[in-house]
């Protein structure tokens, strides 16, 4: 896999202090709450299941699943809900844990829908964001990275479901997508 990766954008070591940075910030703003973490299926899990044990405050973790890619390199626009949250939302202070905000829609989708089911916030953790790739005016409120418009695996991000493994996000040669 290591051969397939043009070059390291960022390290487990950067990944790593990004995560202590939002934590430290997430701790300090959720002191005296009780949030939802919700990580988004399937990329985002190795960055939500890290970001909570740095988590100080009492918290849940729940899960939920969505999809725009279905295993391409580019959005399809189309937002499909896979699998659901167990938990009640209403009156809940909601953190969204994601790997990477590209075109927005995604996420604006999650935003509304949580926001639509009574929870009383609703806040955006991610660890790479892609602005470049914009297509829906959405911010996320705390963010490890702001990464270039290359296409990225490692770290919970694929390609055709493989890569996720990878221990730090990388760029994917093109000549492995575009075959």
């Amino acid at each position: 896999m290591n051969n397939d990766i043009e070059r390291v954008l960022y390290s487990t070591e950067e990944i790593n202090a990004a995560e202590n940075r939002l934590a430290k910030q997430i701790n300090a703003d959720y002191a005296d709450k009780k949030p939802l973490v919700v990580s988004v299926l399937t990329g985002a899990a190795p960055f939500s299941v890290d970001m909570f044990k740095k988590m100080t405050c009492y918290a849940q973790l729940d899960f939920i699943d969505v999809s725009s890619y279905y295993g391409g390199t580019e959005s399809t626009g189309t937002i499909k809900l896979i699998h659901d949250l167990k938990a009640d939302l209403e009156g809940q202070d909601v953190l969204i844990m994601e790997d990477i905000v590209d075109t927005g829609r995604t996420l604006r989708y999650l935003v509304d829908l949580l926001g639509e089911r009574g929870a009383n916030s609703v806040k955006v953790c991610t660890l790479l964001d892609k602005p470049e790739g914009r297509k829906v005016e959405i911010e996320a409120d705390y963010v490890g990275f702001v990464v270039p418009n290359e296409f990225l695996v490692g770290y919970g991000l694929d390609y055709q479901g493989y890569y996720r493994n990878l221990p730090y996000v990388g760029i994917l040669k093109p000549s492995v997508y575009s075959k």
